[in-house]
């Protein structure tokens, strides 16, 4: 445990994360850290019950004097997103995350994921259930599991199963912002097979690599112009295959479907003589993408080396096929919402190029806070994959959170704020997946709202915490709890 962050405030928020960040816990890796969780609650004399997905509830009674609020339940989920730089060795399912506490108010993480989404979230809802300085009324923590990849918790919340009238969802990344709408999201597969023939003796191996990208948040990052290194990558492909025959053997970019691709990294062969263009050509393409993206990615590289002549390569039309439905494929922003002002409506991530002896697979996340046109976005992608012949499955579509802006626990907190700090709360949708809008189908009588520290550089070794933004989303969590309305 890294005993530095418990210096900080509050030391009992810190020193959770702290524990968090030691035990390993990337999405669908979580049994460690639920394992620590419960003996955790044990130690803690807190009740600790696990439903049949996997998700943790705590319950804890009311402090004295409290026992006339409405119960509410605290969220945030226990996955992180593992992403780390290239030149950093780190297995998420065995090597403990390294906080780093910067000297300009941050803390980071050493070359990897933070984890700060949603470990900050996590370990607030674990403080209000300890710190004897806490007031509150009936109170749950409610721990989820394999949010990153697919709300599988969420999807897994059965009735029954809480007793709280208000869910504070602890995942937002915003402090002073009050979530009140989310999008919803669904996931887009396409397979495309091919045919592969052998290489000729007069062809030389050669490798390229694009790295140095910023990646992010496919959701809340989507909209900051940055690019994303398979649409990157196919550009450069379709020039080499149109100026010296590029023979394609392997391509391989991105490994989440909810992060921004940083990487990507692509094998083939070319004739010897046509070697030295091929690398003027990449030359000259790094060149001009990076003036193109200089603002946005000043790290961005492109690697060429020679490398062992691949045995096999892949068709000249299967690649072509290949090639041109990624190209084609929409990625970024499609629509900004009318309704509320640098709202992302709609988007898709084209997340992940991966190729196997046979085949290639393409995995894109669709995003918008507007179902039907969730839905246009898939027709898009399926019209599109059945033109290249591809098989296409359109999988764990989840529903948007609809704003209700009469909400009581808005009306609480935006009070609460004002009084404590002297201005109102930012009242905003959110361009991403928060699980409210599950908890919705199941519990529709729920009185929800999102709320969290500052986080910058989600799902990407970039991600950041602001130290004094969490000691705000302290204060102002203990604060709204002791003034929950009394339950009607």
């Amino acid at each position: 445990m890294n005993k530095e962050l418990s210096s900080l405030y509050p030391s009992i928020l810190w020193e959770n994360f702290a524990h968090i960040c030691s035990i390993p816990h990337p999405s669908k890796h979580e049994e460690k850290i639920v394992a620590w969780l419960k003996e955790w609650a044990k130690k803690n004399n807190i009740e600790c019950l696990q439903d049949k997905t996997g998700n943790l509830l705590f319950r804890k009674p009311a402090t004295p004097g409290m026992e006339n609020r409405t119960p509410v339940i605290l969220q945030g989920h226990i996955d992180m997103v593992p992403q780390a730089n290239s030149d950093k060795k780190h297995d998420f399912t065995v090597d403990p995350i390294e906080p780093i506490i910067g000297e300009d108010g941050w803390v980071k993480a050493n070359g990897t994921t933070l984890g700060a989404d949603n470990g900050i979230g996590c370990a607030a809802g674990m403080a209000v259930l300890t710190d004897k300085n806490v007031a509150h009324g009936p109170i749950e923590v409610l721990l989820t599991v394999d949010e990153e990849t697919g709300m599988t918790g969420a999807f897994g919340i059965e009735k029954g199963f809480l007793k709280g009238e208000i869910l504070m969802n602890l995942d937002s990344e915003d402090e002073g912002e009050l979530y009140v709408g989310c999008a919803g999201g669904m996931d887009a597969t396409i397979e495309i097979n091919y045919k592969k023939e052998k290489t000729s003796p007069d062809m030389v191996g050669v490798s390229i690599q694009l790295m140095g990208l910023r990646g992010g948040h496919s959701g809340m990052d989507i909209n900051a112009g940055r690019g994303n290194a398979n649409k990157i990558s196919v550009r450069l492909l379709k020039k080499l295959i149109n100026k010296v025959g590029f023979r394609l053997a392997s391509w391989n970019g991105g490994n989440m479907r909810n992060a921004i691709p940083r990487e990507a990294t692509l094998s083939g062969a070319v004739l010897k003589d046509k070697y030295d263009l091929t690398r003027e050509i990449i030359d000259d393409f790094a060149k001009t993408i990076k003036k193109e993206f200089a603002l946005t990615e000043p790290n961005m590289e492109i690697k060429v080396e020679k490398i062992a002549l691949p045995e096999n390569i892949i068709t000249p039309s299967d690649t072509l096929t290949l090639v041109n439905t990624v190209f084609a494929l929409p990625n970024g922003v499609m629509r900004m919402s009318d309704s509320m002002p640098d709202l992302v409506e709609t988007s898709n991530n084209l997340a992940i190029v991966e190729t196997t002896e046979k085949s290639a697979k393409i995995y894109n996340l669709m995003r918008s806070s507007v179902n039907s046109a969730k839905d246009a976005v898939g027709d898009k992608i399926t019209a599109i994959a059945e033109l290249a012949g591809g098989k296409i499955e359109l999988t764990g579509g989840y529903p948007g959170w609809n704003p209700n802006m009469n909400s009581p626990i808005l009306k609480t907190m935006k009070e609460v704020y004002l009084k404590k700090y002297g201005k109102e709360p930012k009242i905003k949708a959110i361009h991403a997946g928060l699980e409210c809008g599950l908890f919705g189908l199941t519990y529709p009588d729920w009185d929800m709202i999102s709320f969290g520290p500052t986080i910058r550089h989600p799902h990407s070794p970039d991600e950041k915490v602001n130290i004094e933004s969490v000691g705000k989303f302290w204060d102002y969590l203990v604060e709204t709890l002791k003034n929950i309305p009394i339950k009607k």
